[in-house]
């Protein structure tokens, strides 16, 4: 979808730049990326960076950024572009799942996008630069920005060691500086998120999407939260961030 929609815009000037967050890296990210043959830069941010740097907070997220290097809208919610009549879905959960894969998909389903308003704003920012009313002023993307005090800075020094330590082996140590990063950082869902893909159940390709605690040993779970609680105590529709114009 994203191929599709770059592939469109890019003779106006457009690229589109698609960066996965994730500590795995190759055991991650990379097989979606290599399966998806982009014709745009794809890139693995294994620590968080691009999350730090611009103030993401879930995912899927965009930052847009003109032909002067100037921010003109700051992270915000990024819904895919709607797939085209009769295209094949992009991920097919198998039929005979367990019942936390079934309840998943249920709140998933109830998180609120609005594809057709953000990519009708997109295309207008492409096609009228600096002119579309959708690129905010300097003033604008700063009131947007996510300010960051101590505490957010030191939740993402604890995340940033969480990720070398789990990149080096040591999951146990990372674990304590994962729930440090949570503690501290309590509105990012991409670190949630992580940390709770880290602790998989079994091999198969589902494993990393389970994020809760394991049915034969659900006292070993090492976090306060996971996916499927979190996101109904919060709500499926406060999930994402309401976009703005």
């Amino acid at each position: 979808m994203w191929q599709a929609l770059r592939n469109e815009l890019h003779p106006k000037g457009f690229e589109l730049v698609t960066v996965g967050l994730d500590t795995l890296g190759g055991a991650g990210c990379r097989a979606f990326i290599e399966a998806a043959k982009p014709e745009h830069p794809s890139l693995i941010d294994r620590h968080h960076v691009l999350a730090e740097l611009f103030g993401v907070i879930n995912i899927p997220s965009s930052v847009w950024i003109d032909e002067s290097g100037m921010i003109v809208r700051p992270a915000e919610t990024a819904p895919a572009p709607p797939r085209a009549p009769g295209s094949a879905p992009g991920f097919k959960i198998p039929d005979e799942v367990p019942q936390r894969f079934v309840e998943i998909k249920a709140e998933a389903a109830k998180i609120k996008k609005d594809a057709p308003a953000y990519h009708a704003a997109l295309r207008d920012w492409v096609d009228n630069s600096a002119a579309s009313r959708f690129a905010l002023s300097a003033d604008e993307v700063v009131a947007r920005s996510r300010p960051r005090d101590d505490a957010k800075a030191l939740g993402h020094a604890h995340f940033q060691l969480a990720s070398q330590l789990e990149i080096d082996g040591r999951h146990d140590a990372a674990v304590h500086h994962f729930r440090e990063a949570h503690r501290l950082v309590p509105d990012s869902w991409t670190f949630r998120r992580q940390a709770w893909s880290l602790e998989k159940v079994g091999d198969g390709p589902l494993a990393r999407f389970w994020q809760g605690p394991k049915p034969d040993a659900p006292d070993a779970w090492p976090y306060e939260g996971d996916w499927l609680s979190d996101v109904r105590k919060a709500g499926a529709e406060n999930y994402n961030e309401a976009w703005r114009p």
